[in-house]
């Protein structure tokens, strides 16, 4: 389901105090360990979580956190960067290009960005490392490893054939990534890109369009925020989220600019 479209005065309508939860819940965190982080009952944490719901109209706190997240709220009003949370669950497209439509685009631009998010080298001499540091950070890090979009989700006439997100991460957290998008026709389209995630942009690769810099930031190790813009413009936000079961990935777009719907969720599963 879309993620409801919150004004910005209802953003300013919050106190630091529950930007302050909500920035933790969005890092993975649960009502009960803030409570503990923060020296505080976990009766006063909910009231908080009640009240930034209240003001803005979202009726799910977590809901609310990937929003404020997507929005880049923490850079704006709290700095928790220092913050070390539990692993469990916490732009207009400027092309349609080649024939696709509204919705495909609106597929195929998170995949392109989230190539910014991982792979390894492909060096015969590498490859006995990268199994082990991509062993390693798969355990670390759920984001890592093949997602498969779940297509079955999307209207009939909006669907491509396949598309599909590889992430990687190498021994110095480095992340590189590849994304193919398979479209009804069986056209072919990829993406690809490197870099860490602090947030600085880095360009994209391939025959896409849309996009040509991507920026990464990682909360939590179950959550990665993208930004990506094309020609120093906004085109979108998008925050990937890890579900329990390290099997299923959700992920909400928020949309630079007037678009409608401002707000999708799409959803991808674990394939490798």
């Amino acid at each position: 389901m879309p993620v409801p479209n919150v004004p910005p005065s209802a953003i300013a309508s919050l106190s630091d105090k529950e930007l302050e939860v909500l920035h933790l819940l969005a890092m993975g965190h649960t009502g009960k360990s803030i409570a503990t982080r923060l020296d505080q009952s976990e009766a006063s944490i909910n009231e908080r979580l009640r009240d930034a719901r209240r003001k803005t109209g979202v009726s799910s706190s977590r809901e609310l956190a990937r929003i404020l997240a997507a929005q880049k709220i923490w850079d704006k009003n709290i700095d928790l960067s220092g913050s070390h949370p539990p692993t469990q669950d916490p732009a207009q497209p400027a092309d349609r290009g080649q024939g696709m439509s509204k919705g495909l685009i609106m597929i195929v631009i998170p995949i392109a960005v989230a190539a910014i998010g991982m792979a390894v080298t492909n060096s015969p001499q590498a490859e006995p490392r990268s199994q082990v540091v991509q062993a390693a950070a798969s355990e670390q890090l759920p984001l890592v490893g093949k997602w498969s979009l779940d297509v079955s989700r999307l209207p009939p006439d909006e669907r491509p054939r396949s598309v599909t997100l590889d992430f990687r991460v190498s021994a110095d957290q480095v992340w590189t990534g590849r994304s193919e998008i398979i479209g009804p026709d069986g056209s072919r389209q990829h993406a690809e890109a490197t870099g860490p995630a602090d947030g600085n942009p880095v360009p994209l690769t391939g025959n896409m369009s849309f996009a040509d810099q991507v920026s990464m930031r990682q909360p939590a190790p179950n959550t990665l925020v993208l930004t990506f813009t094309k020609g120093g413009e906004p085109v979108s936000t998008r925050v990937y989220t890890i579900e329990e079961d390290r099997k299923s990935m959700k992920e909400t777009i928020v949309w630079a600019g007037n678009v409608t719907p401002r707000t999708v969720t799409t959803y991808f599963r674990r394939v490798g």
